[in-house]
């Protein structure tokens, strides 16, 4: 979740972009205005930097609500859209990599995947330690990823506002047969724009990525603006620094989808002095070994190790 100081740090980043006027990014990416929309888990632009694990009570996640609905999502299912006819273009091969990340992400061998657990809805508002109360989080037993569209009926927009997003995460659920609140209760839409675009401005905005909440004619859903981050080169939105294209896509989802695990229907969910789940940790990353591959992922906040982790 966005805080004072993080907004600031945003704001920074966006005067510091738009400095830079019309130059070019590293692979040709135009500056675009940078629009001013507070939205939610949103992780911040950043270079490669050493990591630094946070490790300090003060980032304790506790609940924000009682409620039974939209704390948390019990049993995920991830829908990756891949918004628009430009995804016959594809240069870092992130719709093949988006897959097989959550094909893999359930069972064992995801060790990342149960920091979740702990984490539940239906117990006091305030609650840190959910124990044996409540609804917790289920580690999944099969992987994931509940679906995949391509949406190339027409080109997605050169620069997206948030409503057309939100717009196009109610298109998938139809799309997908969610047409009611029950299935959209755990149902997350990633909406991927494909590369040359600026999805809310991206990246002069100063973000990686962010979720939300939108309302729709099927309920409210959970949806996640991922931009094509591999078009700001090697390096951006992940801490590691070895030349490796996807690991920032890769990194910066494991945020979202963590965040929206944990944070549903922001933000009556799991929140922090430092954010949401992944806002706690965004210096903290790790090369993951799952059944279809190797990930960047992002560490998380664990209430019950009390620091930041990559393993349950």
């Amino acid at each position: 979740m966005r805080t004072p100081l993080k907004a600031a740090a945003h704001t920074l980043t966006a005067l510091a972009l738009a400095a830079l006027g019309t130059t070019a990014l590293s692979t040709g990416a135009e500056a675009q205005p940078a629009p001013a929309a507070a939205h939610f888990g949103t992780k911040p632009l950043h270079p490669g930097a050493a990591q630094r694990p946070t490790a300090t009570t003060n980032n304790t996640l506790s609940v924000r609500s009682s409620a039974t609905q939209g704390v948390v999502s019990p049993t995920p299912k991830v829908y990756l859209v891949f918004w628009g006819s430009q995804w016959s273009s594809d240069p870092a091969g992130v719709a093949a990599d988006m897959q097989n990340m959550f094909k893999g992400l359930y069972g064992s061998q995801d060790t990342w995947g149960t920091i979740l657990d702990q984490y539940c809805e239906g117990v006091a508002k305030g609650t840190t330690n959910c124990g044996t109360k409540g609804v917790h989080v289920q580690h999944p037993t099969a992987a994931p990823l509940a679906g995949v569209w391509f949406d190339n009926s027409a080109a997605a927009p050169a620069s997206a506002t948030s409503t057309q997003l939100g717009a196009e995460a109610g298109k998938a659920a139809a799309h997908f047969g969610n047409t009611t609140q029950a299935p959209n209760l755990n149902a997350q839409y990633v909406v991927l724009s494909p590369t040359g675009t600026h999805p809310d401005g991206f990246p002069n905005s100063g973000f990686c990525a962010w979720h939300d909440k939108t309302s729709s004619s099927y309920g409210t859903l959970a949806y996640t603006n991922m931009p094509y981050i591999p078009d700001l080169g090697a390096g951006a939105c992940t801490t590691f620094t070895d030349g490796r294209m996807l690991s920032g896509i890769e990194s910066t989802e494991t945020h979202e989808y963590a965040e929206t695990v944990t944070d549903f229907w922001p933000s009556i969910g799991w929140n922090g002095g430092g954010g949401e789940i992944g806002d706690e940790c965004q210096n903290l990353d790790a090369y993951v070994t799952l059944s279809t591959g190797t990930f960047d992922l992002q560490g998380l906040w664990s209430n019950s190790a009390n620091k930041c982790v990559t393993h349950g």
